[in-house]
């Protein structure tokens, strides 16, 4: 019998008590052996992974967002404990990587079927501490974007949340003087926007990187736009869609192992939507870091 964690955050958008007692009885019925717990503050998702990990359990599932997914994940790099996916909170960006329904009960469905995969996750330096994420990190426009979109309004509009923020600071789009350092080889890019990502979609399954872009492949893409303005804006979101690079794109493209930026001004940085302190920072690629839970193997 399979003996896994369920790590559940109250503060998410959608894990309301009776989600989290049917998610539990999905997973008991089909032969696990579950323990729920739930986080009281910044930082639990990780001790109770660790803990969990110290006792032995097959697996550590996450009902919440992003943030608490990636605080558990980074308790479980280098070890067999699978990490299983609940999407509860507002973008569940891996999740949707993975297809893993956005119904938590489905989901829970998907993990006692539970295929394992490993990934790679990046590593993320700044502002004195480190991070791991699962998607992409990045400087710039996103950056502001999740600075300023409050939890009040995650709470009420979900995504939505974001789009509106976006609306209101679209006009103060610039962009800033980057110097990055990929494998030793050095680029300087005027930007708006610089990514790290580790998966192809950034807003699954809208804006994909690329069909490249793999979290299993032990390199991470490093992808900048260009735009001083909303109608240059229109323009670099456009060049992404069309996956269009070179001369005359407002899109730029890397890939690498090791990754250093340095701005003129200090910029803020996030990680798959949370806040993850200020340039300059760096970026490395850890290798098949975590065994996840997924649908199927594509």
């Amino acid at each position: 019998m399979s003996r896994a964690l369920v790590i559940t955050n109250p503060a998410a958008a959608r894990t309301r008590p009776k989600t989290v007692r049917e998610v539990r009885d999905v997973l008991r019925r089909g032969g696990w052996q579950v323990e729920v717990v739930a986080t009281g503050g910044t930082g639990d998702a990780r001790r109770l992974a660790a803990e969990a990990v110290a006792a032995g359990m097959d697996a550590v599932a996450v009902f919440g967002g992003d943030g608490t997914t990636m605080q558990a994940a980074s308790s479980l790099v280098g070890t067999d404990v699978a990490l299983g996916l609940i999407p509860g909170g507002t973008g569940n960006l891996l999740a949707g990587n993975l297809r893993i329904p956005f119904s938590p009960v489905r989901a829970a469905e998907i993990l006692v079927r539970g295929l394992s995969r490993r990934l790679d996750l990046g590593r993320l330096d700044a502002s004195g501490d480190h991070h791991y994420f699962a998607v992409a990190c990045g400087a710039g426009f996103d950056a502001r974007i999740m600075a300023e979109t409050s939890s009040a309004l995650k709470q009420r509009w979900g995504v939505g949340a974001y789009i509106a923020t976006s609306l209101r600071l679209v006009n103060e789009l610039r962009n800033q003087r980057y110097h990055i350092r990929v494998d030793g080889v050095d680029y300087d890019a005027n930007a708006a926007v610089l990514l790290v990502a580790n998966c192809a979609e950034v807003l699954p399954p809208i804006l994909r990187f690329g069909d490249g872009v793999r979290p299993d492949d032990g390199l991470l893409d490093v992808v900048v736009l260009r735009a001083d303005s909303l109608s240059e804006g229109v323009h670099a979101i456009w060049h992404f869609l069309r996956r269009e690079e070179g001369p005359g794109s407002r899109v730029g493209h890397v890939r690498g192992r090791e990754i250093e930026v340095t701005c003129e001004v200090p910029v803020e940085v996030e990680m798959d939507g949370d806040l993850g302190g200020h340039t300059p920072f760096a970026v490395s690629v850890v290798p098949g870091a975590i065994r996840v839970l997924v649908p199927e193997l594509p």
